[in-house]
């Protein structure tokens, strides 16, 4: 699996993108399927101090690509709540390719 790391108003971080490479090959070492993911850092001027660092992560597997974005306080939430939704996305895709 490549993965690949992008960052918008964001200064590029070591630590980020180890934690984002061990949650993504997690999920890989659960769903062989996924070819690339390309991950976005970036920041967004909210008027909430829940939100604003979001991550979006796009994973390309066979047939359509597969996209899950957060926005929270810190990027290492925001990476988790990325990861647990391609979890559910995943899932339902590959309970679709099995019934056939």
């Amino acid at each position: 699996m490549n993965i690949n790391f992008e960052y918008h108003d964001v200064e590029a971080s070591d630590r980020l993108e180890a934690y984002a490479k061990e949650k993504l090959e997690k999920l890989y070492d659960k769903f062989q399927m996924i070819i690339r993911a390309d991950v976005f850092f970036k920041t967004e001027n909210t008027s909430s101090d829940e939100t604003g660092m979001i991550c979006n992560i796009r994973v390309s597997v066979p047939g359509p690509r597969l996209f899950a974005e957060a926005s929270h306080d810190n990027f290492i939430s925001s990476i988790n709540e990325s990861v647990k939704e391609l979890d559910r996305q995943l899932t339902k895709k590959k309970e679709k390719l099995a019934t056939y």
